[in-house]
């Protein structure tokens, strides 16, 4: 199972003009890179899978809502909603962490690799003496 992908149920306000927001949002999110599926559940309920590495919740989200759509904000929801946010943020930290270290790794053999007057010539044994 890939960790990057991530299923999130949103949930949109009864009491917007449009009655079928998941709909057209399901729309709207259609062409988003990272989107790899949304569904709609009911009218006011879409359920969306996506690559945390190319996009997160809060930036679906905000495409929604600049759109026009108004997002159910219960405390429930506010709740969930920082908590994948927090989750989110830190999983694409740690992703973009490992990339960092896997290029500093292949950097550092190649260094050593290569012939250079950066090395000593002492015994290892030697070297804490001066």
């Amino acid at each position: 199972m890939n960790n990057q992908i991530k299923h999130r149920e949103i949930q949109f306000d009864a009491m917007h003009p449009d009655p079928n927001q998941a709909q057209s949002a399901m729309l709207l999110l259609a062409d988003v890179t990272g989107i790899e599926n949304s569904t709609v559940q009911t009218p006011t309920s879409l359920l969306v899978s996506y690559d945390v590495s190319l996009i997160t919740l809060d930036d679906i989200l905000t495409e929604l809502t600049d759109e026009g759509l108004h997002i159910y904000n219960s405390l429930l929801f506010k709740l969930k909603q920082a908590l994948y946010s927090y989750t989110e943020q830190t999983q694409r930290a740690n992703i973009a962490d490992n990339q960092k270290t896997s290029s500093r790794k292949m950097h550092v053999k190649q260094y050593q690799r290569r012939p250079h007057g950066c090395r000593d010539q002492r015994p290892h044994h030697w070297r804490d003496y001066l």
